[in-house]
């Protein structure tokens, strides 16, 4: 872990860089692939499928029987803890459901916002060196709650042409039915412009590697919306001399060994935190049995001490963490404070894998600062809102003047002659009784 001692505001632009993601250097091979699935469709999903996955597939959909029969696999307290998750999962999504906003704008005017569900959504499960059954809930469970009309599921497959049973056991708690043995690339194209037997679909969500990010960043120049932009999973850590450092070697350690790119920061306002936490580090990361990258993410670990919690503060929203854990008896502080941040975890008894499965909150977080711009997916992902009017005669006799101005003001006669109508019609009837 490299450590950085009260770095200047100045410094703040270089230290919180993450590794360079240089996706054009993908955009040919993912464009390639992209019109192959466009022309060829199942065809062309069939080859890329057995060139990167090393297999071949005579069909993609996971049939009813294997999903109805992936329980029996399963453990019963593997069961009973992803039942946990679920009910947590859908009691904090099902709680963000809001009701009609309406209000009457001025006499005879009245405005209102529904939200539907959009009605075909991708989820993609990566299913690479960790099939993430999380993820299924995570995206699946709030999808359900919209009311998505369509939900498909894509996740690759491993070497036997199968999809892990924690994948299609979570699948099924969600109600999702359709279901593909597909990945990478030439997943994200079969949703963009559908094949026989994937369906097209309007908006895709879920991580995954840097092809799938690319693949998911070309889709939406063919009218797709993606839920963010991805990048390595990263946690940063706020801690004083309160803390215990041998939970916040755990929590960095949580993140470290999910890839060799991903991204720990650990920052202080006091400096024996630091040292302890490196300690503890060196030893937890002994027992991982995913050591090896682990300890290559540790490679560019950061401890970084402040004089002041301020300047803590500032670098914080600065950095924009996707995972933000307080473990300082300055909590107030700091909840107050944060601008910037996919989750926040409070408090030396808050892991940041509970976040990751179970809590109630969805773990599909912005990275790369863009906590700045994005929110965590949630049960908004699945939705959009259309507005609503309805102006009555006395409304249009209210709101028309300032319409017909305006509109003549931007040169629009036509705009100002669908309200003149309008207002001739209602005094003639009027002059009429």
């Amino acid at each position: 872990m490299k450590i950085y001692n009260n770095p200047s505001t100045e410094s703040f632009t270089e230290l919180i860089q993450r590794p360079e993601q240089d996706l054009s250097k993908l955009i040919p091979l993912v464009t390639t692939i992209f019109n192959e699935v466009k022309a060829k469709g199942d065809k062309a999903v069939v080859k890329y499928t057995e060139l990167f996955d090393g297999v071949r597939l005579e069909g993609f959909s996971v049939n009813t029987e294997v999903i109805q029969e992936s329980e029996k696999y399963l453990s019963k307290e593997f069961k009973n803890a992803i039942e946990v998750a679920y009910k947590n999962i859908e009691t904090f999504h099902k709680a963000q459901k809001t009701n009609k906003v309406e209000v009457e704008t001025m006499p005879g005017v009245v405005c209102w916002q529904e939200k539907k569900p959009i009605q075909k959504v991708g989820l993609y499960i990566p299913g690479g060196s960790a099939a993430l059954f999380s993820s299924v809930l995570m995206l699946g469970i709030p999808a359900q709650i919209a009311g998505c009309k369509e939900i498909i599921l894509v996740s690759p497959p491993n070497k036997k042409g199968k999809l892990a049973p924690e994948i299609t056991y979570a699948a099924k708690l969600c109600g999702i039915t359709k279901i593909y043995k597909v990945g990478g690339i030439q997943a994200i194209a079969a949703l963009t412009f559908g094949t026989k037997s994937i369906p097209k679909v309007y908006k895709i969500l879920g991580p995954g590697n840097q092809y799938v990010t690319a693949a998911k960043q070309l889709a939406t120049n063919y009218n797709i919306v993606i839920d963010m932009p991805a990048g390595p999973s990263e946690l940063l850590v706020v801690a004083d001399k309160t803390a215990n450092p041998a939970f916040i070697a755990a929590d960095l350690l949580s993140q470290a060994e999910h890839g060799e790119d991903s991204q720990m920061v650990l920052v202080s306002t006091s400096k024996s935190p630091l040292r302890e936490v490196e300690n503890a580090l060196k030893e937890q990361v002994k027992t991982l049995s995913r050591r090896e990258i682990a300890n290559k993410a540790l490679e560019n670990a950061m401890g970084i001490y402040f004089d002041t919690k301020e300047q803590a503060l500032d670098f914080i929203n600065a950095y924009a963490p996707e995972h933000f854990s307080i473990q300082s008896k300055e909590t107030s502080f700091f909840i107050n404070g944060v601008q910037n941040a996919g989750s926040v975890f409070i408090g030396s008894f808050t892991p940041e894998s509970a976040g990751d499965y179970a809590s109630g909150t969805n773990h599909t977080l912005p990275t790369n600062a863009f906590a700045k711009q994005y929110s965590g997916v949630n049960l908004d992902s699945f939705l959009k809102s259309i507005t609503y009017q309805e102006i009555s005669k006395k409304g249009l006799q209210n709101i028309g003047k300032s319409v017909e101005i305006l509109a003549e003001a931007e040169g629009l006669q036509a705009h100002k002659n669908a309200v003149s109508l309008r207002l001739e019609t209602i005094k003639n009837l009027n002059d009429e009784k």
